[in-house]
């Protein structure tokens, strides 16, 4: 742990162990089901823990833009789902990515499904984003007329290539138990099986892609599925914990924060790690208290559960606010020390980070 002692600003620590043992149990889960693995890299974004999935046998990548997929296509992958619909805006970039890597792409409307067949030069998959429940973009699945439409673009251009349904059920994150997490999965599996029995006819080889954390990592069958994009069990979080996708011990990520000054009157312990290290995604415990972060003890090779009666409480801008009930901890804790944090969701609290801290003192991008 002596490598800790050299922090100085917030640091995002990761312990590889954990990490690895994510990536083989989600790995193991898709040989069960026999289902593509197609994980999504934009909560880590990191060249290297992507080589830990290579190790694992991935060999194609779901992305959140263009510059990510040019990122790793830069790092060699070369089969990479963009699960963002397609911004049209970027048809000179997806161009010159097309030199290079089979890419597939997101549509939910004629504008843009049109405006590929006409200005892509190269052959691309095309995948129909479909709404199931979480009503943040996608087609309704019983708008027939909509997706034929699309269906007939598709068909007009020989370059676009129809590769079949693509969803994220999202709404399974604000689920609270693991029982709410299956009835949504098992609904958005009738979906997206519904789809598939009514144009298999058409395109014979068309495959369904979901790909939620918490479905994917709690529930077992995957029946009718073809692929899985699970992202955030990577390193999974205090959300995903809330849910009941994982155990603490499955998370492999915790903010290092200075200490910066201590108020007794209030029992606050003021650290350096606020919103923009950490976002202001917040929990609400069952007992009311809203929470940004939960505290864990610096241990040999990482870090212990939480400490009770500790929790981050506020946050602005640079600013973190812990409020100790544990007098213990508090009287232990010494302005110039650091605190582990655990957050509440990492895949915002990596992208804002963009580095790690292996738990040899290694920096990982």
């Amino acid at each position: 742990m002596k490598h800790f002692q050299k922090i100085k600003t917030p640091v995002l620590l990761l312990s590889e162990s954990i990490c690895r043992q994510n990536i083989k149990r989600m790995s193991e889960k898709t040989v069960r089901n026999k289902v593509k693995f197609r994980p999504h890299f934009k909560t880590h974004g990191s060249a290297e823990i992507g080589n830990w999935f290579r190790e694992a046998g991935v060999d194609a990548i779901t992305v959140s833009s263009i510059a990510m997929a040019r990122f790793f296509s830069v790092n060699n992958w070369n089969d990479i789902t963009v699960a963002f619909p397609v911004n049209i805006r970027e048809i000179e970039d997806i161009n010159d990515l097309l030199k290079r890597i089979r890419l597939n792409l997101l549509v939910e409307n004629q504008e843009a499904t049109k405006c590929l067949g006409k200005m892509l030069t190269g052959r691309t998959g095309i995948f129909l984003k479909v709404d199931s429940g979480y009503h943040r973009s996608g087609i309704d699945p019983e708008n027939n007329k909509l997706i034929e439409e699309i269906f007939d673009l598709i068909d007009k251009f020989d370059h676009l290539e129809f590769m079949g349904f693509l969803t994220h059920a999202g709404h399974t994150y604000k689920s609270r138990c693991k029982e709410e997490v299956l009835r949504i999965h098992e609904e958005t599996i009738r979906i997206m099986g519904s789809l598939k029995n009514k144009y298999q006819e058409r395109y014979r080889k068309l495959i369904l892609s979901v790909g939620d954390t918490p479905s994917c990592s709690i529930a077992e069958d995957f029946s009718g599925v073809d692929e899985i994009r699970p992202g955030n069990f990577v390193f999974y979080d205090l959300m995903q914990l809330h849910i009941g996708s994982c155990g603490y011990s499955d998370i492999a990520v915790a903010m290092a924060c200075p200490v910066v000054s201590k108020h007794g009157v209030r029992n606050e312990i003021v650290i350096y790690g606020g919103a923009v290290h950490f976002s202001k995604e917040h929990l609400i415990s069952q007992d009311g208290i809203t929470f940004y972060g939960l505290i864990a003890e610096p241990m040999k090779g990482g870090w212990s559960h939480p400490i009770e009666g500790v929790w981050l409480s506020s946050l602005s801008q640079e600013h973190g606010i812990i409020k100790s009930q544990n007098r213990r901890f508090f009287d232990q804790v010494r302005v110039g020390d650091f605190v582990l944090v655990l957050p509440v969701h990492s895949c915002l609290t990596a992208n804002l980070m963009k580095k790690f801290m292996l738990m040899d003192g290694r920096i990982i991008g």
